[in-house]
Order: structure tokens, then C-alpha cells, then sequence
């Protein structure tokens, strides 16, 4: 095990990097965990591997456990753990009513902070538990004398600020919906996911600041609020401006709103709802239709929640959590979610890299942050700007860092170890908003090998399956998961007989959930999530729909067609290039290139707009008429073409002959 700076550099994938001490592992929740399951269940496991076993063989037993371990209440208890465990439609946990606010509103007898945040023009602070639950009560209250019932639907147009997480709790507190978009989202893109749901309520800023700059989106919130007829009522907060003016009869500020008589705890009272209730909307666009809305539930994500930060990383009540989302990444639902095992949240609202690149290991001293989350695309802009933040920064309270949102390296993990801290664990993991947790991830009880991310999570029975649906062991497959988990959706908003739910994860293997990504686990469970296996864009660990961006350029005049793909390159970096076919020999200057990328920047965001445009003689379709999205992408990274597509299978075979000259001469990317 390399134990300097100098032999870390050496490392290579499967190197033995950090082993926990002995203090550590009898400090561990999971030790606690297992130390009470030997005691109350009489279930004794000599390593985390056969724990995982019994967790996913003995679903009925290990979920009970997790209910009881972490005192789950519920106004009516449970008649069993599954009342079915087919899947799709498992049913977790029926007959019993409980509410997903109320588990973290219960820490509030503890005192202190509930979260930390921090933004580009104002320094770090904290918001006493106090203020933050008393805020969600008054919030609520106001909601249900508005006539917001359970089931309604609320949104909100906001960044990653205290407010935001107050809306959420407020709403999911009286069984209504939440849902959410970053006003990064254009018009377009937020009405896109927003109008679908008919929301009753919209939570909205006038914009917000980022690098510096202010970015008012008044103007986009006029014409979000004109298009969803079913509004009843908008509530502002202003960001940029003293007082927001909207185009809209029935409009409150937040400060008007909140100002009401405060609201005791013991006289509150929580909508008791079932264990499925839907709790909170997030969206995944595909590459047809518009974003799936996916519904979760009140006790799959409370349940999902418990377990994943007090067991996978390793939190304590009281600890600071940062990871760097928007709104609109279900990151920010997993932050938010960090309340309910009284762990404290911290928000970061605005450029990573502003005002200096290394604000974020600043607000870690400040905030004492035991676990920072970050992108590997985020280490690469440390790498380049030569930034040690061990060297310059306090950061003894730090005990782990957790890469994840895109595929981590061997040198990713390394550059920590190097520039931030030896004694540290790396907790890299993977998941998805579609379940809104992650699949594989640390094991604060495990050693840590290079490149790899440590085990599947607790529950996950994550594989890799080839293409005849076998399991396979160091081998690339697609990642599964062949067992049923409390927070895989319970469906998808406005989904006629649940189609688009069984295409999107039950059509290749019936029965068993597809994912969408290359997976590969070795020997010893170690895990590797190598990049998308369908055409989703997973672009800085947001996944965007190819859907998207044809609507967007659907309305240029001189784009006739277009086919986008995300290249996972090595070092954990990306390349999307957008080819188009133009209309009437238009060509493709600047103009137009820099028409496209304003396009697409202004209906959606900023990460929607390609690395470079590419002219191309026609676009390859099947005899479907489906773009072939995954075959070119597969082309682009050195796969031959006699592979991956079936030229007899395609309206226009030659149309494939641009891409594969376009892979053999390696144009703008590296293999």
C-alpha cells in the first residue's frame, strides 16, 4: 500500500489505498448496526459481504430491521414488510401511514443548526433548528388554509437556498407533491416538467447569481405562470430586486407569507399518509416524449434515506454533509434528506469556482464539513488551476469525500490522497434519480482499492448481466438490479397502464430492472460504473435527454435533423458532439453555431449545449425511423460499425459511413 505523496503516483487500479483503523470501524454506524442485529435479531455476519447476502436474499428481515433500527413511526403500523415482491409493483410496508417531514422535524429537539449555506455575496451562516422548523410549520399551516389537500401538487422555479428546503418540508409535511426546477431551467425546460403535474402552487425567485453575474428571470416566470392554467396561487421570494412584481392576481411575497403567528410543535400536526404516498416528483428525460416525471414515496425514500447516510456514509447527528447540486439534481433531495437522520446539511448556491476557484474547501474549514461531495469534472478543475487544499486549509473535522455523478478514476481517487488529505476515506458511488439513491457506494467498514467504488449498498442486489440476461463477474455487462427496493418509483406522473415505466427499465429483462449503464464487479464485490449503455447524456453527472435538445432545435429553420451523444472519455471526461443535417444548403458558420448554442441555452441550460457542432450528410435511422443514437455513440469510441448496427436493418445505410471516418480520424476527442 503506497503510504507518500510520491508512491501514490505510482498507483494503478486494484492498489490497496486506505484501510479504516480499528477506532474507526468500532465508531462506525455499520458496526453499531450489526452489533444490534446479532443482539435483538440473533443475525451474526463476519464481514460486510455476507451482510449484503442476507440484506437482499432476506428482504422481509433486513428492511424490518431497518424500520426498527432507526425507530421509524408510523399513526398505524404495518402488516407486513411486502404484501408483494414482484417487480415492477412490490408492495412495501402495507397499511402503514406515517409522513417523511416529521422524521426529520423530530430532530429539532436537539438544537443547533439544522443546515448551513452559503451563496456568492453573502459569507457561510447557519439556521438554528428553531427558525427552520418553525418556518416549515407556519409555511404548512398557510398551505392548507390555502386549500392545498393532500395529493395536490407544489412547485418551485429556486436555487439551492434555505428557502427551497423549507418550501419542500412545508409541502411534503401536509401529503401535498413537490417538485422543483433550477431557474439555470429556460422557459421551456421548467415548463416542460413543471406543467405536466397541473400544480396548484409555484414557490419562485426573480433569479439568482452565478460567476458573478445576475441573471433575472422574471420574464421566464411570466410566461411559466401564463402556460400552466392550473395556478392557483404564486409565492416570491426576491433574490435580485426588494419587490417582485408578477403578472399574476393571486401572488404573495415569502416574507408576507411567513408572517404569521408562530405554530407550537405538540399542536402541529403531519398528514398521516400510506407508506406509497407520493412525497416528491423528479425528472429524467429520455430520448423521445417529455422528461419522466417520477414519483417517490414517503416511506421508500424515508427508509432508502435512514440507510444510505447513517449506514453507507457513515454520519453522525450533528455532522456536516456538502455536496455541490442545483435544485434539479436529486442530489438536492438527498442533502435535504440528510435532516432526517439529523445529520446538517450545507448549501452552496452559485459557481463552484467563484469568487476564487477553491471557495468550496474554504466553506469545508468553515462549515467543518465530515463529508464533501463533488463530481470528478470537479477534480479536474482543481488539478488544472493547481489548487492543494490540504496544504492551505483546516480540514481535520473532514473524514470522507464521495466522487460520484459521473465515472471515477484510479487518478481521480488519487489526487485526494495527494492534495487533500492521506487519511481519508473515499467513498466514491453511483446511483440514480430514478431511484433517487445510490446503487453502489462506501463501506465505511471495507478497505478501499483504487478506481473502485467499495461494494453494492445494503438492500441493492446490483449485477452485471450480459446480453442473455446471465450474471457476470469481471466482465462489462449491464448493471441490474434483480430484486425489489422500498424507493424505486411507485409510478410515473401521467403514464396511461404504466408503459413508459416497463420500457423504461423492464422491456430487456422481464422482471429485473435495467439501469442504463455498463457495470463491472469484480472478485470481491469491488464495483465500476463505466458511462451511459443507452443514449441518455449523462453530462457533469446530470442526465439529460437527447429528447430535449431535437425540441429545442425543432425550432430553427435552418436545422432540418440532428443526432447528439455524450462520449465518456478517460480521466473521467467528457465530449458531446451535436451532428446536424441543415436545410437548403444552409451552412454552418458561427452564426449559426452560436444561434444553435443560444437555442439551447435559453430553453434549457447551459449544460445542454454540445462541445462542438458537426455537419453531417444525413442523420442514420432505423426502419422504425428511431435516430441510432447508441450505435454512433459506440462507433465514436472505437467499436466497428459490423457490431454495433445492422446496416439492412436502416433506412439510409450510408449514413453510418460519416461517423465511422469520423472515429478512424479521432476528430476532437481521444480514445
Amino acid at each position: 500500500m503506497p503510504t507518500d505523496r510520491e508512491g501514490l503516483s505510482a498507483a494503478k487500479e486494484g492498489d490497496l489505498t486506505w484501510t479504516p483503523s480499528a477506532s474507526w470501524i468500532a465508531d462506525a454506524n455499520l458496526t453499531a448496526f450489526m452489533t444490534w442485529l446479532a443482539r435483538e435479531r440473533g443475525q451474526r455476519f463476519a464481514a460486510y459481504a455476507d451482510l449484503w447476502q442476507w440484506s437482499v436474499t432476506d428482504l422481509d428481515g433486513f428492511w424490518q430491521a431497518i424500520w426498527d433500527y432507526f425507530d421509524v413511526r408510523a399513526s398505524t403500523l404495518p402488516q407486513r414488510v411486502l404484501g408483494s415482491r414482484t417487480m415492477p409493483g412490490a408492495q412495501w410496508f402495507p397499511g402503514a401511514r406515517l409522513n417523511y417531514a416529521e422524521h426529520a422535524l423530530r430532530h429539532e429537539r436537539r438544537g443547533g443548526d439544522a443546515l448551513l449555506f452559503l451563496n456568492e455575496t453573502t459569507p457561510l451562516a447557519g439556521m438554528p433548528w428553531e427558525t427552520f422548523a418553525g418556518q416549515v410549520r407556519i409555511l404548512a399551516t398557510r398551505l392548507r388554509a390555502f386549500g392545498i389537500k393532500p395529493g395536490d401538487r407544489v412547485v418551485g422555479y429556486m436555487p439551492n437556498i434555505p428557502q427551497a428546503m423549507i418550501a419542500m418540508f412545508a409541502t411534503t409535511a401536509i401529503g401535498a407533491i413537490w417538485a422543483v426546477c433550477s431557474p439555470d431551467f429556460g422557459f421551456e425546460g421548467a415548463l416542460d416538467r413543471l406543467k405536466q403535474l397541473s400544480p396548484k402552487l409555484l414557490f419562485c425567485v426573480d433569479g439568482y447569481r452565478y460567476g458573478g453575474k445576475a441573471f433575472d428571470r422574471r420574464a421566464e416566470l411570466a410566461n411559466i405562470i401564463k402556460e400552466i392554467p392550473s395556478l392557483e396561487r404564486v409565492v416570491c421570494l426576491p433574490v435580485l430586486q426588494p419587490a417582485l412584481s408578477l403578472p399574476f392576481a393571486n401572488t404573495v411575497g415569502w416574507d408576507e407569507l411567513l408572517d404569521h403567528p408562530a405554530v407550537p410543535a405538540q399542536s402541529f400536526r403531519f398528514e398521516q399518509v400510506p407508506f406509497d404516498h407520493p412525497l416528491w416528483i423528479l425528472f429524467s428525460s429520455g430520448t423521445t416524449g417529455m422528461p419522466k416525471a417520477i414519483v417517490h414515496s414517503h416511506g421508500g425514500i424515508l427508509l432508502e434515506m435512514l440507510k444510505l447516510i447513517s449506514l453507507h456514509m457513515d454520519l453522525h447527528p450533528g455532522e456536516r454533509l456538502f455536496f455541490f447540486s442545483t435544485t434539479g439534481w436529486m442530489m438536492w433531495n438527498f442533502l435535504a434528506s440528510a435532516l432526517v437522520c439529523g445529520v446538517v446539511p450545507v448549501l452552496y448556491d452559485g459557481n463552484p469556482a467563484y469568487p476564487d476557484v477553491d471557495v468550496l474547501w474554504k466553506m469545508a474549514q468553515d462549515a467543518r464539513a465530515t463529508l464533501f461531495g463533488a463530481s470528478p469534472t470537479y477534480v479536474d478543475i482543481m488539478s488544472k488551476a493547481g489548487i492543494v487544499p490540504g496544504d492551505k486549509y483546516d480540514l481535520s473535522h473532514l473524514r470522507a469525500i464521495m466522487p460520484a455523478g459521473s465515472p471515477v478514476t484510479t487518478e481521480h481517487n488519487i489526487w485526494f490522497y495527494r492534495n487533500v488529505k492521506r487519511d481519508i476515506w473515499i467513498c466514491a458511488g453511483s446511483g440514480g434519480t430514478d431511484c433517487c439513491t445510490g446503487f453502489v457506494g462506501g463501506v465505511p467498514i471495507a478497505p478501499v482499492y483504487a478506481g473502485e467504488i467499495q461494494a453494492p449498498h445494503l438492500g441493492v442486489s446490483a449485477k452485471a448481466f450480459d446480453k442473455d440476461g446471465r450474471s457476470v463477474v469481471d466482465e462489462v455487462g449491464e448493471l441490474v438490479i434483480t430484486e425489489p427496493m422500498p424507493s424505486m418509483p411507485v409510478f410515473f406522473w401521467n403514464d396511461p397502464g404504466n408503459r413508459r415505466y416497463l420500457e423504461s427499465y423492464f422491456a430487456d429483462y422481464p422482471g429485473v430492472w435495467r439501469h442504463g449503464d455498463f457495470f463491472r464487479i469484480n472478485a470481491r464485490g469491488g464495483c465500476f460504473v463505466l458511462g451511459r449503455s443507452d443514449a441518455t447524456l449523462n453530462r457533469y453527472g446530470i442526465r439529460i435527454g437527447t429528447a430535449e435538445i431535437y425540441r429545442a432545435l425543432a425550432h430553427l429553420p435552418e436545422v432540418d435533423d440532428a443526432l447528439i451523444v455524450n462520449l465518456d472519455l478517460p480521466g473521467g471526461k467528457f465530449f458531446m458532439p451535436l451532428f446536424v443535417k441543415l436545410r437548403n444548403g444552409h451552412p454552418l458558420d458561427n452564426g449559426l453555431v452560436g444561434k444553435i448554442g443560444d437555442c439551447l441555452r435559453s430553453n434549457y441550460t447551459p449544460r445542454h449545449v454540445p462541445d462542438k457542432i458537426i455537419e453531417v450528410p444525413d442523420i442514420p435511422k432505423n426502419l422504425a425511423g428511431k435516430k441510432m443514437e447508441v450505435p454512433v455513440r459506440r462507433i465514436l469510441m472505437g467499436i466497428p460499425a459490423e457490431k454495433v448496427a445492422n446496416r439492412a436493418a436502416m433506412v439510409n445505410p450510408a449514413a453510418l459511413d460519416f461517423f465511422v471516418d469520423y472515429a478512424a480520424n479521432q476528430h476532437d476527442y481521444a480514445r
